[in-house]
């Protein structure tokens, strides 16, 4: 990549990675067919459509479309293979469906990007809640359940992956099932949406209690996932940096509450339509500070992006990270390119600079990743990126999508 001029154009966001993940999981509940469309063309996708064809489900991608039609009429396995799931966190999400619909499940502990301690300690206090007996044994999570039994769950942290989970093994549950301080993100909600159209009972969504009345059958239905917000909050921070005018589509602007504000305060021009958002960057970037909580507060997906903008603007900005523990392994690859950042526990001091210089750099998970390619935007002479194959994970084609508004970059195999 070499710095590039202002950015300018139309860009169209992909589906939701994070919320495309665990409708493809909770496809393994239904009978008959189901069709997903706005499904984002990701190696999580991947992965995650090869793990259901292990369980027996038969999967059609339509990539030119973007959909997949999924018949999970014959599952005939409740191992989850580990050389697929143990490259995936999401791969954990199979587990409340397998054993709300065949009573058993075996799926290996979860990787991922190393952004942080993720236990799955809340997954499993939901599953035994619902009377399903756990065992942890040789980097396996075990399940079994004849019957799983409605129960009030309360979440200690308010975890999206166990929210989801918990629901998934809710539904065919005996009775109603209340989970209280749920997770109340988006991708939440869009979950709900899919189940209640395959026929089952969930209400409450996207507040921080769900309440979920057990049904007897669940039958394939078609759905669009909502698009990606932290892929559009990515590209509004495109625009900034480089101080050039991207208009987004195919975004929700309610999603993206948080980094719009936070633009605003960087002065940046952010105009909202019902057609989508315009981003225009200007001259000046003031430094603004940042603290990531769960939705509806700024997202921790967003504070690697948000932080290369920040580098480059005038005064100091401090960043707080409340949600992970290990998520500045950015800072160290942003300083290679001359950014004044200063890490204390979980907070990031950055001195805004007046430029970036480009060299060898390495994306350590997938939003640094994101973070790298940011900066290399707007850095002085060549910047190269190592192991984008993270970026991958959850951008869809953003190379493409980033040369068609004017970046100067080619992607290398």
């Amino acid at each position: 990549m070499r710095k590039s001029p202002p950015l300018r154009g139309t860009v169209r966001i992909s589906g939701s990675k994070n919320s495309v993940l665990p409708i493809l999981a909770a496809s393994l509940l239904a009978e008959g067919k189901s069709k997903i469309g706005e499904v984002p063309f990701l190696k999580d996708v991947v992965i995650m459509q090869d793990l259901l064809k292990y369980f027996g489900a038969e999967v059609k991608w339509d990539k030119v479309n973007g959909f997949i039609e999924i018949c999970a009429d014959n599952i005939n396995g409740y191992e989850a293979a580990y050389d697929l799931a143990s490259q995936m966190r999401a791969s954990f999400l199979v587990m409340g469906p397998l054993l709300a619909r065949i009573g058993k499940a075996k799926v290996p502990l979860p990787g991922g990007c190393a952004i942080g301690s993720r236990p799955v300690d809340l997954h499993l206090k939901g599953f035994a809640a619902l009377g399903a007996d756990i065992k942890q044994q040789n980097g396996y999570v075990e399940a079994y359940a004849n019957k799983l039994k409605g129960a009030k769950i309360y979440l200690d942290f308010p975890s999206v992956g166990a929210t989801e989970n918990i629901i998934m093994a809710a539904v065919y549950a005996e009775g109603t099932t209340i989970i209280e301080n749920a997770a109340v993100e988006p991708e939440i909600v869009d979950l709900a949406n899919y189940l209640n159209g395959m026929g089952a009972d969930i209400r409450g969504a996207g507040t921080d209690s769900i309440k979920i009345n057990g049904v007897d059958k669940l039958k394939g239905t078609s759905h669009n996932v909502i698009p990606d917000r932290i892929e559009a909050g990515t590209f509004m921070v495109a625009g900034a940096i480089t101080r050039g005018e991207i208009f987004l589509e195919n975004v929700v602007s309610d999603h993206l509450k948080p980094v719009i504000a936070k633009l605003k305060e960087c002065n940046v021009e952010v105009t909202e339509s019902e057609k989508g958002i315009k981003v225009c960057g200007k001259d000046v970037i003031k430094a603004v500070d940042i603290k990531t909580l769960p939705y509806p507060g700024f997202p921790t997906d967003m504070q690697a992006p948000f932080m290369s903008l920040l580098s480059i603007a005038e005064g100091t900005s401090m960043v707080i990270e409340t949600v992970f523990e290990n998520r500045f392994m950015h800072v160290g690859e942003l300083k290679r390119m001359g950014a004044q950042i200063k890490i204390e526990s979980r907070s990031a001091i950055i001195e805004g600079v007046k430029k970036l210089t480009g060299t060898q750099v390495r994306a350590t998970d997938l939003r640094a990743g994101a973070s790298l390619i940011l900066s290399a935007l707007v850095a002085e002479e060549t910047t190269e990126i190592s192991d984008i194959y993270h970026i991958e994970r959850g951008y869809s084609e953003i190379d493409k999508k980033l040369i068609a508004l004017g970046a100067d970059l080619e992607k290398v195999k």
